[in-house]
């Protein structure tokens, strides 16, 4: 069995041996606290006797991304103000984790600084968790951005990351963040974003694709269809993970 599923030596090869593994504890702490946290308040919407969140003597609800950004800073002080050895820089590294998954469960609220946990703005905050999640697993994975085989002089290396940073910010002005994202990491990816189309809302959409236009039309066709597989394939993916939006406001 060993040799079949060699989870073991994977992370001796891929993680521990190139010391990445405060970053893999971290991205696991991250994930393993917002998919309990989003579950807990996903039992919090359906049975009453389930406990909620947090209220104070005055009756203010204290959001868990409140907690969060607390165990965020607290455990991001300790880890810069101290030099930590096993195992407490893997335990501050979780906590940190803990608290960004906390923090990002409730992304949407504190963008837009109003209770849409339940709305469909709120799908924002998987997005982000999902965003946050793949460029942590391409830190652990020891991907670097802007990583060259053979560096040359001081102007191809700015060239190369200026042509880097030019490509994943147009893929990211199109809408598409997680490809610009992962694009600082994989050039080739944020290349393919930025000539691919832009997402209707966008800010290159809203300024390069004029009201009525062939390209416009054709966005929103391609993404705002919710008939396209694509749309049913996320919204069945964002149901299962972060629960069905609905109209009515109320976060945990």
């Amino acid at each position: 069995m060993a040799s079949l599923f060699p989870i073991g030596h994977i992370y001796d090869l891929v993680i521990a041996d190139d010391g990445r593994q405060r970053a893999f504890v971290c991205l696991a702490a991250l994930l393993i606290a917002f998919l309990t946290i989003r579950t807990s308040a996903r039992m919090t919407r359906r049975f009453t006797w389930w406990p909620g969140g947090v209220e104070t003597a005055g009756g203010t609800h204290l959001h868990h991304f409140v907690w969060g950004i607390f165990l965020m800073l607290a455990s991001g002080f300790i880890g810069i103000g101290l030099h930590l050895h096993a195992p407490w820089g893997g335990i501050v590294a979780g906590a940190f984790g803990v608290g960004a998954g906390f923090t990002l469960d409730e992304f949407a609220l504190w963008t837009r600084m109003e209770d849409v946990y339940w709305r469909a703005e709120g799908r924002s905050s998987l997005e982000a968790v999902a965003i946050v999640s793949t460029v942590g697993l391409l830190v652990v994975l020891g991907v670097r951005p802007f990583e060259l085989d053979d560096p040359g002089s001081a102007i191809t290396v700015s060239a190369a990351i200026g042509a880097s940073l030019a490509l994943a910010a147009v893929a990211i002005l199109k809408g598409r963040i997680m490809l610009g994202a992962i694009g600082l990491f994989v050039v080739p990816v944020s290349l393919l974003a930025a000539l691919r189309l832009a997402r209707p809302g966008s800010p290159w959409a809203r300024r390069r694709y004029p009201a009525g236009s062939a390209r416009l039309v054709k966005a929103e066709g391609r993404f705002e269809n919710p008939a396209a597989l694509s749309s049913r394939l996320g919204r069945s993916l964002m149901n299962a993970v972060g629960g069905r939006p609905s109209e009515s406001a109320g976060g945990s």
